[in-house]
C-alpha cells in the first residue's frame, strides 16, 4: 500500500488527474513505463481503496466478455462502483447526441469507459465531458489492450526496449495500438499481413517517427516467417472483426496463409511467447497446439488487462 500511495502521489502519479485514456500516441513513453509500473504495484496487492466512493460509467456499443468484467471487477476492487450502459438502455442509442450524453454524465459519474465503434465518438466524449473517458476500444484503436500486451511482455523478458513483435494478420484496431506502443517502448515491430491490409499509412508513418528516437524498427512484410524472425513475442487477432460479417468467407480465403502454428514459431526466438487479445478462433488464426502449448501467454495477457486498467482508473480518477 505504501509504495502504491508513492507512485499515485509522486509529481508524475499526479499529473495524470483528469486526464483522458483515448489512444497511446496522447502519452510519453516515461508516462506509459508509468502506468505499468502501477500495474504491477495493483497485481502485488489487488485490494485498495484509493478509488472509494467513485463511480465508473461503462459504455458498451459492442459486447465484451474481458473489457466488461476488467473494468467492472477492477473499479470495484479499487473501492469504487461500476455501472453498466449499453447504448440500447440509454439515449445515446435513441439520438442524443455525443456532447449532450457526456454533459449529462459528467454530473454523476467519477469517470467513463466507452466501448464503441466509431474513434471520433470517443474523442467527442472526451470534448464535451468534464471527467476521464477510457477508451475500452474502438475501429481505429485497442489502447487498453496494448497495455496490457506490453505488461506481459514485461514480465516475461524483464524489460521491453530492443525486444522484437511480430503480429501477423490483419491490420485492425489491435495491431494500431500494438505498433504504437512498439515505437513507444523501444521494441522492433513487424506485421505480416496481405495486401490491402496493412494499418493505417498515416499510423505506420507515425510509428516510424517516434520510432527514430527510441530505436524501434516497424516494417511490413507479407509473409509470417519472415515477420517471426528475431522475435520475442508473436501476435495474432482475429480474421473477422466485430461489423466485418458479411466479410467472412473472404476474409478466411484471404488470411488463410496467416496463421500461427507450432511451424511458424520455429522461426521465432526459442523463448518467444504467443500472444493473442481473444476472443480466439481456434483453427483459423492460431492453431489449438499453439493456443495451448508452452509458449503460449495468452491467459496472462487476458488477466493483465485487469491490472493494467486499475491502473489507468487509480491514475485518471482520483481527486
Amino acid at each position: 500500500m505504501a509504495e502504491l500511495n508513492e507512485l499515485l502521489n509522486s509529481s508524475l502519479g499526479n499529473s495524470f488527474k483528469g486526464k483522458d485514456f483515448l489512444t497511446l500516441q496522447d502519452y510519453t513513453t516515461e508516462e506509459l513505463l508509468y502506468i505499468l509500473k502501477v500495474a504491477k504495484s495493483l497485481k502485488l496487492n489487488r485490494l485498495q481503496t484509493v478509488l472509494s466512493g467513485k463511480t465508473l460509467g461503462m459504455i458498451f456499443a459492442k459486447s465484451s466478455t474481458r473489457t466488461r468484467v476488467s473494468f467492472e471487477v477492477g473499479i470495484y476492487q479499487l473501492g469504487g462502483m461500476p455501472l453498466f450502459l449499453n447504448t440500447q438502455d440509454i439515449q445515446l442509442g435513441r439520438g442524443e447526441t455525443v456532447a449532450d450524453t457526456a454533459r449529462v454524465l459528467s454530473r454523476y459519474l467519477d469517470g467513463i469507459m466507452i466501448r464503441t465503434f466509431a474513434q471520433d465518438d470517443v474523442e467527442q466524449l472526451a470534448k464535451w465531458g468534464s471527467i476521464p473517458v477510457i477508451n475500452g476500444l474502438t475501429d481505429e484503436y485497442h489502447p487498453c489492450q496494448a497495455m496490457a500486451d506490453y505488461l506481459t511482455i514485461l514480465e516475461r523478458f524483464n524489460k521491453l526496449e530492443g525486444l522484437k513483435i511480430a503480429y501477423i494478420g490483419d491490420g485492425n484496431n489491435v495491431a494500431n495500438s500494438l505498433m504504437i506502443g512498439a515505437a513507444k517502448f523501444g521494441l522492433d515491430f513487424s506485421i505480416a499481413c496481405p495486401e490491402g491490409f496493412e494499418p493505417p499509412a498515416s499510423l505506420v508513418s507515425y510509428a516510424k517517427e517516434v520510432g527514430k528516437d527510441t530505436g524501434s524498427n516497424i516494417e511490413i512484410v507479407r509473409e509470417p516467417k519472415d515477420a517471426v524472425k528475431g522475435a520475442s513475442a508473436v501476435y495474432t487477432d482475429v480474421w473477422v472483426s466485430m461489423g466485418q460479417e458479411e466479410e467472412m468467407l473472404e476474409r478466411k480465403r484471404i488470411f488463410s496463409g496467416y496463421q500461427i502454428n507450432n511451424k511458424l514459431m520455429g522461426h521465432a526466438n526459442d523463448d518467444a511467447i504467443i500472444l493473442h487479445c481473444l476472443p480466439a478462433h481456434k483453427g483459423e488464426e492460431i492453431s489449438e497446439e499453439a493456443m495451448e502449448g508452452l509458449q503460449s501467454a495468452v491467459f496472462d495477457q487476458a488477466e493483465n488487462r485487469l491490472h493494467v486498467q486499475k491502473a489507468i482508473m487509480a491514475l485518471v480518477m482520483r481527486d
